[in-house]
């Protein structure tokens, strides 16, 4: 008879890293428009141009780096649209405030919505990634955000 020991997990954070083709309008966007405060970054050519960024916005993180411009085969952007299919959801205190200080300053995010017992707002970055910031209610599902429900 065999006994089974209780492996203690070794991870304690997910954190995503995306592939941009522009670090400046990524930076604009996550920094100016998204709230993200830039902790840590990659510097490699001595220009002060950021190659690798890590994000963080609370207690949650993101990395972007910027593919390579030297459109070798090897440059490592893949073909096509980037973002295509990537969703990353942020649990928070507050959509409604997300989406209030979002469109405050210039972002196209989405009239939030009630699924699955979550106020639900949505953007999307420069390129293409989705990102949806949701919080907990008591609200009916499929209500839509009106300014008038406060």
């Amino acid at each position: 008879m065999q006994t089974k020991t209780k492996v203690e997990a070794n991870v304690w954070q997910a954190v995503p890293f995306f592939g941009v083709s522009n670090m400046e309008a990524s930076l604009s966007f996550y920094i100016d428009g998204l709230g993200f405060e830039m902790t840590k970054k990659w510097t490699p050519d001595g220009d002060g141009r950021v190659r690798w960024c890590w994000l963080q916005l609370g207690e949650a993180a993101m990395m972007l780096q910027e593919f390579k411009k030297d459109h070798h085969p090897n440059s490592g952007r893949p073909d096509g649209k980037l973002g295509v299919g990537v969703t990353i959801c942020f649990q928070c205190k507050d959509a409604l405030a997300i989406y209030r200080a979002f469109t405050a300053r210039g972002i196209e995010a989405k009239r939030p919505f009630v699924g699955n017992g979550l106020w639900v707002t949505s953007v999307q970055d420069p390129d293409g990634y989705k990102l949806e910031f949701a919080s907990p209610t008591d609200v009916p599902e499929e209500t839509v955000f009106s300014e008038a429900q406060g």
